[in-house]
């Protein structure tokens, strides 16, 4: 007789049997050879397996949008055995953005420093599914995600989907601020993404090959070869150094004909190219490119752009000029994504630039969405608003006044949850925290009331910055909030965050604490410039041979790593390839 045969006739024979009168039927029908599964309840028996086992194991939904320094940096620190995670992305790969200069110009190859998801996905423990789409919405309301393909000519399906989640993580990055100057999106390139870099490198190539048609005349030979960078922050500066270094080690073997006739100009609204940087870097830079021939045009807005010219105004004096290019970089900031300008308008924060959150990343009136990156900023909570607060847990005899003791009782937890204040001794170089007691001529007080202590803290709060839009913000924001999640359970009773001030008890984890470990800023003509913690600045070859060993040993993975380090190498030895691929 099968197990099946022995199965079913052990089921009939079960109805209508007490409790005791089924254990000796089935004991007995599996000693004949039969092998079945019972459950000591009747209500677990009428239950299917698959459902019992659902209900009480379920893990909670995480959807993550976006695959850039963010995403990828959560992804890869949690701890994923814990949750269902989805993915979803229009770009199914990673990409090393600093290096994406290097790639319009052929030092660095695209594929070099792009690194498949599914490749980063598949290392961790458990299951993540990810899905090349793009988020078209977010409905926070009913804790869904709409998205859609980007594939053209989908012969099966519509190409939408929703998602429902238990936790969002945004990150979604942002996209190139044009402020609405006419003509920039027709008629300028952008590097936000590999693809940017690519056409860009595209567009390069073709600027030369134009340039020697027999039919030109040299005027419209040098106009072909006007490059014209607008934005002087790092990523302008970065190409137009690149741009200089390969037409100058390049270009000018392959096409002598025209190496008169190329010109490189920077323009920059500010006063200076670099103005995030020391002074000292921003001067160096623009000596530099002074030296090669890089013409760096400053305080000049520009008001439009045509596909022969673009025009701009110089602030001092009011003059407007136009003068005429063959490509133009537009490399001017960031601006939110739709689908971000969308969800504010939902969330009540429209009238924001990127979305707001607290010090715990997540968004503002929705406790279980998160934003990490280029879309989103901290609003740091001021001391000022509670520091009625403040002096009320400090005093602690209730005698109206604040002595140092007591105010050192509670710093440890003010320092952790307003970071601005430890900035603040640092900037006015107090050595004890007790200094900021001190009355206005410098003598110590045993003791402060309420208004000598809002007036020692008063201008704290002026020190609070909003972050800069950089990888490096991203990815420690990525590896904060993954460690929140791998904790989440454990901490809600455990809280290990600093105390609430307003109300009893701590919060559940210690606020994202940014950590500031460096910038640099490549020059051309193997030079660079860095600003690295403990105000050190470096400049010159050895800087740049730095910025090798850092740029190689942050690459995402080993292939990546040994991929970078060959281009460099090639291009050493065999020049960059002019190829138009």
């Amino acid at each position: 007789m099968t197990i099946i045969s022995l199965f079913k006739r052990a089921s009939q024979t079960f109805h209508g049997c007490s409790s005791y009168s089924k254990f000796l039927i089935l004991f007995t029908t599996v000693s004949s050879g039969g092998i079945v599964a019972y459950s000591e309840s009747q209500s677990e028996i009428n239950t299917p397996p698959a459902e019992v086992n659902e209900h009480k194991y379920k893990k909670k939904r995480i959807v993550v949008l976006g695959t850039g320094w963010a995403g990828v940096s959560f992804l890869k620190n949690l701890d994923v055995s814990s949750y269902d995670v989805q993915v979803v992305s229009p770009r199914n790969y990673f990409a090393f953005t600093p290096l994406l200069p290097s790639v319009t110009c052929g030092t660095v190859e695209a594929r070099s420093i792009a690194e498949p998801v599914r490749n980063i996905i598949k290392k961790r423990n458990g299951e993540i599914k990810f899905f090349e789409a793009e988020c078209i919405k977010i409905d926070a309301a009913n804790n869904k995600v709409f998205c859609k393909s980007n594939f053209e000519n989908s012969v099966v399906g519509t190409g939408e989907f929703s998602l429902e989640y238990d936790y969002l993580v945004i990150a979604v990055g942002a996209q190139v601020n044009t402020f609405n100057t006419p003509g920039v999106v027709e008629n300028c390139h952008f590097l936000k993404d590999l693809e940017d870099a690519q056409k860009l490198r595209r567009s390069v190539i073709d600027c030369f090959e134009k340039a020697v048609l027999p039919n030109l005349t040299e005027e419209e030979r040098r106009i072909n070869l006007h490059f014209v960078v607008v934005g002087g922050g790092p990523t302008g500066v970065e190409f137009a150094a690149e741009l200089h270094d390969f037409i100058q080690e390049d270009m000018v073997n392959i096409y002598p004909m025209v190496k008169d006739l190329l010109k490189i100009t920077v323009v920059q609204s500010g006063d200076h190219i670099l103005n995030m940087f020391d002074e000292r870097i921003s001067s160096f830079a623009e000596q530099k490119f002074q030296r090669d021939g890089i013409e760096v045009q400053t305080g000049c807005r520009v008001l439009s752009v045509s596909d022969k010219e673009i025009t701009m105004k110089f602030k001092s004096k009011g003059e407007v000029c136009s003068i005429p290019h063959g490509l133009v970089l537009w490399s001017t900031g960031i601006n939110t994504r739709p689908v971000v300008t969308d969800f504010m308008e939902q969330i009540g924060q429209a009238n924001r630039r990127v979305l707001a959150t607290d010090e715990w990343l997540r968004i503002k009136g929705c406790e279980n969405v998160y934003a990490l990156g280029d879309c989103a900023t901290i609003d740091q909570r001021k001391i000022m608003e509670d520091i009625g607060a403040i002096f009320k847990a400090a005093d602690k005899d209730n005698s109206g006044t604040l002595t140092v003791q007591e105010f050192r009782d509670i710093i440890d937890d003010i320092l952790i949850r307003y970071p601005q204040v430890g900035l603040y001794l640092r900037n006015q170089h107090l050595i004890d925290v007790a200094d900021l007691l001190k009355d206005p001529e410098g003598n110590d007080r045993k003791e402060v009331d309420i208004e000598g202590f809002k007036l020692a803290l008063s201008h704290v709060d002026s020190l609070t910055k909003s972050l800069p839009a950089t990888a490096q913000v991203a990815a420690q924001q990525g590896t904060y909030l993954s460690r929140c999640f791998n904790h989440m359970e454990r901490c809600k009773d455990n809280p290990e965050g600093p105390r609430r001030f307003r109300g009893s008890g701590r919060h559940q984890f210690r606020p994202f604490e940014y950590k500031h470990f460096g910038q640099f800023a490549p020059l051309g003509g193997e030079q660079a410039a860095a600003e690295l913690p403990g105000d050190w600045v470096s400049m010159g070859h050895s800087t740049q041979w730095l910025w090798y060993s850092v740029y190689a040993s942050k690459q995402v993975s080993w292939r990546t790593r040994v991929l970078v380090v060959s281009d460099w190498t090639r291009r050493f030895v065999f020049g960059r390839d002019s190829s138009r691929i």
